[in-house]
């Protein structure tokens, strides 16, 4: 495995060699995934960031666990927006017991749906949660480390970035998939930048969601929108996908921070996937402008010996999981 020290070598080196370099680990697909806010606020938790955590006067909107006919809407919608994955997302440090059955319904109804792949998103699990969620039919859990473990303290004091990865091994102990990533922008340093990358090599996610921090008013990191620039973002994607070849990098949260012309860079060199819609406390892209994106994205490649293909060969509008492949020409 690659060290901190080349990592670090190739962190500082010619954006275009470094990014050159991150291209030869990217896959030949984008993967599109979607998700719903099914409990909003409240959380116990002191996450800096977050506009969720009770510890901050952050005047959003506060709800209950939602009902599942509202899930299974949502969840029809994103399919029809190319979604291949769709996620239940609930505030709080760990699973309500009150709600947890009502979850686990949730998963079962989004694996009716043919063609889509459930996905949950709803805190520190213990271990019998773990298995019910693997006896649901889960497919992947979504749990990240936000940012290095040298650096959590700066960013929560409720929990540790232990607690998060001991919830990574259960989720793998049981067979599911994982989904495990950072935020970036919440002064975390090029070094610890580096660390999470080699972290994540450790933990081996089957994706790898970025956030690009979107500082949230009456949060601690309000003012933080300077911590981290669109060159960083890049470079620090590319050792990303240098340090975890086997893991889909994919846009997340703040991604709208990036250019046009820098998140088709990044889609050319380190990102295979995309989360479309909204977001949990901010807003994201029409789905439909995604899709143009990519369509753009690989247009744009057709000049350098690339064409656009869906999964059985042809430009389409089939049903079903909807992944961009590109092959050489």
């Amino acid at each position: 495995m690659i060290d901190k020290q080349e990592l670090l070598r190739l962190y500082n080196l010619d954006l275009d060699e470094l990014l050159k370099l991150s291209s030869k680990y990217v896959k030949d697909e984008i993967e599109f995934c979607s998700l719903i806010n099914a409990r909003n606020g409240k959380c116990s938790q002191n996450c800096k960031y977050c506009a969720q955590s009770s510890h901050y006067r952050t005047h959003i909107d506060s709800y209950p666990l939602v009902k599942i006919e509202e899930v299974r809407k949502a969840a029809l919608d994103a399919k029809s927006h190319k979604a291949s994955r769709f996620a239940i997302v609930t505030s709080g440090k760990t699973p309500d017991e009150s709600d947890f059955d009502k979850m686990l319904e949730m998963i079962k109804e989004i694996n009716k749906i043919e063609g889509l792949n459930s996905c949950a998103s709803i805190g520190i699990l213990n271990e019998e949660q773990a298995k019910k969620l693997a006896q649901s039919g889960l497919k992947r859990f979504h749990h990240n480390i936000n940012t290095a473990k040298s650096y959590y303290p700066e960013v929560c004091t409720t929990h540790t970035w232990q607690d998060r990865l001991d919830t990574c091994k259960l989720v793998k102990k049981y067979g599911m998939e994982l989904c495990c990533g950072v935020i970036l922008g919440m002064g975390e340093s090029v070094e610890q930048r580096v660390e999470m990358a080699l972290e994540l090599a450790e933990i081996q996610p089957n994706s790898i969601p970025i956030n690009i921090l979107m500082p949230i008013p009456e949060t601690p990191f309000e003012n933080y929108l300077d911590k981290i620039d669109e060159e960083n973002v890049l470079r620090t994607l590319a050792i990303f996908k240098i340090a975890n070849p086997n893991s889909i990098l994919r846009f997340c949260g703040g991604r709208m921070r990036l250019s046009e012309e820098n998140q088709r860079k990044a889609l050319n060199t380190c990102v295979e996937g995309i989360m479309v819609g909204n977001y949990l406390t901010t807003i994201g892209k029409n789905p439909d402008d995604d899709i143009k994106t990519v369509h753009h994205h690989f247009f744009l490649d057709n000049r350098h010996g690339y064409i656009i293909l869906y999964l059985d060969g042809r430009l389409s509008e089939k049903g079903g999981k909807e992944t961009f492949r590109c092959c050489q020409v």
